[in-house]
């Protein structure tokens, strides 16, 4: 009996079993993995004595046990194993690893990657490890669930209220953790509406905080942050990729506003591998980031090991480009240690504008299948939504780099070379969108803060990590006003012709931003009277930090620490409605849309 014969006896004996026992470790692979993720939160969280510790420890190694055994047991069942073993590589070394780390343990008493990473710094290789392959196999089993239909053909709401509640469910999960003890230096954990302000800013991408990150925060603390901040991000880019597949087989007419909100019809965000062609660009380009920062900082700042330093290089990689503006240093880059370190700027400036391009450019500008169309045909330029996002960009950088320079050459800027000045002139004029700072923004003079609300209201592209009302809407806006000022008949932008659909949506888009940065700032001159009154802040820099806030940016005058409880609500709120998008909002509290047949007569007005 040859190999293939008894491979086909094996696969027509399993057969009859395969789908009742593949379901029931599916859901038990859920029910375990979501039970680890609960007690590794517990276990990281709380102080633990030597037997709370055992217990905790025990029931994760009997999931790494169980994951071990569901991937086997995935391997047999399949009737193409070569094929499954291709598909799961990556699940494949993750479980081999298990597998070897296992037999070390039990016959060792010592893993077998423990003495290198102990030798770069890394002194609690198994928490890191376990904390990763947990993470890890929680998105897997989220993967699965969505692939097989298991629970995205049965949720039946419009897709801008599925990406909201995403959104609520990890500034949620954050928020509960940032309370608990382990998290702080001080052992109590965060205030509760501190932890939701925090969670909201670095969940979406924003920056603002109310604690400093450096001091208050335990090493625990920061990893939280840093899983927030990298969600947040791949949410929007991740989501965004969704709708664009969704659209494909058919929407409504206000999904599709949705989807154009983040994408355009011709974005390269559709097709088979999307999501995860996305996520390997993100790290690839953030673990790139922090390579080069891992070499790039100064002797000044004293890490305490080379794992201390890896960790600070990927925490900072990884917000700038998702535009979060998080550093771990007390005053940001304004920090001494890292305030002249130019090629430290230059690598964040660099992050920032590829993050705030967003990945629709991006994949244009740099995937090897567009590269090498261009070169075969070279008069295949740019894509128009590429276009817009690099030049648009481009334009703005340029306007604020001029203008700080030009503006604070004796003040913020004052001290300092002329390379200095240019790149620092540089960094606040790209960070618009994210939220870094290598100056205090407090010792700005008034015409840059006004000129910094207006590139903050702007913010980034589409597709991206960066908010504001994007340069996709400025570019249709400016170009409507040209063709009423010039008298022309159509919208011409690059040799395009805007559709009077996307003008309106550019435009709602606007008096979204605008009428909901009023009505938040509004607010906040309730809520901050008393800060008003007494002259400790400024009616300028409240206007100041709800732009900031709505725009994801994350700059401040020194406001946030000083806000009331319902100040920092109404900015939490506006944070996430600036995260989500002020249309997906429109939209999922909207209702269902109703075509009608009929047409009202014209009616005229003067404008103006």
């Amino acid at each position: 009996m040859t190999l293939r014969e008894v491979r086909e006896r094996v696969n027509l004996s399993l057969y009859e079993s395969k789908d009742r026992n593949l379901k029931i470790l599916r859901v038990l692979n859920l029910f375990i993995s979501v039970s680890a993720l609960v007690v590794l939160a517990i276990y990281y969280g709380f102080p633990q004595t030597e037997e709370s510790s055992y217990g905790l420890l025990s029931f994760i190694k009997f999931s790494f046990v169980f994951y071990v055994i569901q991937y086997i047991a995935r391997l047999i069942y399949d009737f193409h194993p070569s094929t499954f073993l291709k598909e799961n590589w990556f699940e494949g070394v993750v479980m081999a690893l298990l597998v070897i780390e296992g037999i070390c343990d039990l016959f060792v008493g010592s893993f077998l990657l423990e003495p290198l990473l102990i030798k770069l710094g890394f002194d609690s290789y198994t928490d890191f490890s376990t904390l990763f392959i947990q993470f890890y196999f929680a998105i897997v089993v989220i993967a699965e669930l969505m692939r097989k239909g298991a629970v995205l053909p049965r949720i039946k709401m419009h897709p801008a209220v599925i990406f909201i509640l995403s959104f609520l469910g990890i500034t949620t999960v954050g928020t509960l953790l940032l309370m608990m003890p382990e998290m702080t230096t001080s052992g109590n954990g965060m205030k509760a509406i501190d932890a939701l302000f925090t969670s909201t800013s670095a969940t979406c991408v924003t920056g603002l905080m109310v604690e400093d990150t450096m001091t208050f925060f335990t090493f625990k603390g920061q990893i939280v942050l840093l899983l927030l901040i990298q969600l947040g991000g791949l949410n929007v880019i991740a989501f965004a990729s969704f709708l664009s597949l969704a659209a494909r087989f058919g929407v409504s007419v206000r999904q599709h506003d949705v989807i154009e909100d983040f994408v355009n019809k011709d974005s390269y965000l559709s097709g088979k591998n999307t999501l995860s062609r996305v996520f390997i660009w993100c790290m690839s380009i953030e673990i790139i980031g922090a390579i080069a920062l891992a070499f790039s900082w100064s002797n000044n700042l004293e890490f305490t090991s080379t794992g201390e330093r890896i960790f600070s290089s990927l925490f900072h990689s990884i917000s700038a480009f998702n535009n979060a503006g998080i550093t771990l240093f007390t005053d940001g880059l304004a920090f001494e240690a890292v305030a002249s370190n130019w090629l430290v700027h230059w690598i964040i400036t660099i992050l920032v504008f590829v993050g705030a391009l967003g990945m629709v450019a991006l994949f244009d500008l740099f995937s090897l299948e567009k590269l090498r169309e261009r070169k075969k045909a070279p008069w295949k330029g740019l894509g128009f939504a590429t276009k817009i996002a690099l030049y648009f960009s481009l334009i703005l950088v340029a306007i604020g780099t001029v203008s700080f320079a030009t503006i604070e050459w004796n003040g913020a800027l004052s001290g300092m070379d002329l390379w200095g000045k240019f790149t620092t002139s540089v960094f606040q004029s790209v960070t618009r969108t994210s939220g870094f700072n290598t100056v205090d923004i407090s010792s700005v003079g008034v015409p840059m803060l006004f000129l910094l609300i207006i590139l903050m209201f702007i913010g980034a592209s589409s597709s991206s990590t960066g908010g504001g009302i994007k340069t996709s809407t400025l570019s249709v806006v400016l170009s409507d006003v040209w063709r009423t000022v010039r008298g022309l008949d159509h919208v011409h932008l690059f040799k395009r012709t805007i559709s009077p659909t996307l003008r309106s949506r550019a435009y709602s888009v606007l008096m979204f931003f605008i009428v909901g940065n009023a009505f938040f700032l509004f607010l906040l001159t309730i809520s901050e009277g008393s800060l008003l009154e007494n002259g400790t802040i400024s009616f300028l820099d409240l206007v100041f930090e709800q732009i900031s806030a709505m725009g994801t940016v994350g700059l401040s005058t020194g406001v946030t620490p000083e806000l009331s409880t319902a100040g920092k609500i109404i900015i939490s709120i506006s944070m996430f409605i600036g995260r989500v998008g002020t249309l997906t909002v429109a939209f999922a509290l909207g209702g269902r849309s109703i075509e009608t047949h009929f047409k009202y007569p014209e009616g005229h007005t003067m404008i103006g």
